[in-house]
């Protein structure tokens, strides 16, 4: 394998390699030469916290901040574009797109996504390499009725050669559902499943954070993955056995834990199963492929016989362009449940 081959890979396998690319970074540093390295987001404003220049491909961000409001991480959201599209690849509450669901800060670490610090003040981290040939865009915009600091730090490699069709594109979409409940005891179409991802063309699926307020005492966990593949009918190409199984947990989540590639970041009362629950699962070692489309769901209850609140962002790596399957709500539609 050619040093070229491993330009956009990172590992320890790929260490002693040496690199054919020049480091940058963008960040917030102070240009006055003093120690305030941070911008300051009015309410209702869109900045640009970089504008890159390719080929090129980001290799970590990491951001901290916040606003004298509740719910801010939910509130505020993070855009990104490739190569001059005009419609984003990741849109996503700037929360809810680094694992942390409901609006609610919780420290955890995972392989590509860590949040690490003490109180609401947490450092968010994000390794899923990011490619791309021409340009990268990336939007901070703040709907909070308040200002927002904001420190950033976005580092990433500079190479002389374009990517080849073969290098895809990342994606990140959040959506947002209370789940109504269906009067069955047995789900063999798939069809009322919460959405968690509907992408055309190739690519691969890598895991989503999933995020559920339980609004009435019971496992709400029964419901079944399912997830069909280049427009394939009932029965899927992947058909689970349990919300927790599939985010590789058994007989509910008992406590909260982190692992590289699937873990629980928020636990609600493990008496009753109610309250907020925030789960993850990376397929870092098993993506999904496709060829045509995927769509990417699970029961909420067995047979969907649940109505809970249900939020999720999915990460994904695709040719473009994409389907917009999901259109971000405004703000008081993105809110959590009381």
């Amino acid at each position: 394998m050619s040093r070229r081959k491993l330009i956009s890979f990172g590992g320890l396998a790929s260490l002693p390699v040496m690199r054919e690319c020049k480091t940058k970074r963008e960040s917030s540093w102070d240009r006055t030469g003093g120690n305030r390295d941070f911008i300051v987001i009015k309410p209702k404003e869109t900045v640009i916290i970089a504008d890159l220049k390719g080929p090129a491909c980001i290799r970590h961000i990491w951001m901290t901040g916040g606003a004298r409001e509740l719910y801010f991480l939910r509130k505020v959201l993070l855009r990104m574009y490739w190569d001059g599209e005009t419609k984003p690849s990741v849109e996503s509450p700037l929360g809810d797109f680094f694992g942390l669901g409901h609006g609610v800060p919780r420290p955890f670490i995972s392989l590509p996504l860590t949040a690490v610090g003490r109180g609401g003040s947490l450092g968010l981290n994000c390794y899923f390499p990011m490619p791309f040939n021409k340009s990268a865009r990336i939007e901070i915009v703040n709907e909070c009725s308040t200002e927002m600091v904001l420190y950033y730090h976005i580092d990433y490699e500079v190479y002389e050669e374009e990517f080849d069709e073969n290098v895809l594109r990342f994606h990140a979409k959040w959506r947002r559902e209370v789940c109504e409940k269906v009067r069955a005891e047995v789900n063999l179409t798939g069809e009322n499943n919460y959405l968690v991802l509907y992408a055309e063309g190739c690519g691969h699926y890598v895991g989503c954070v999933l995020n559920v307020k339980a609004l009435e005492p019971g496992w709400w966990g029964e419901g079944d993955d399912m997830i069909f593949i280049d427009g394939e009918k009932w029965p899927p190409s992947l058909h689970g056995t349990g919300t927790e199984d599939y985010f590789c947990s058994a007989y509910g989540f008992g406590w909260q834990h982190y692992g590289p590639y699937h873990g629980v970041i928020q636990v609600g009362n493990t008496l009753d199963w109610t309250g907020r629950w925030t789960v993850y699962r990376f397929h870092i070692e098993d993506p999904i492929v496709f060829k045509k489309s995927i769509k990417v769901t699970i029961e909420h209850g067995h047979a969907n016989d649940r109505g809970d609140e249900w939020s999720s962002v999915a990460y994904w790596y695709q040719v473009e362009p994409h389907v917009e399957f999901a259109k971000i709500p405004p703000v008081e539609e993105r809110l959590p449940l009381p």
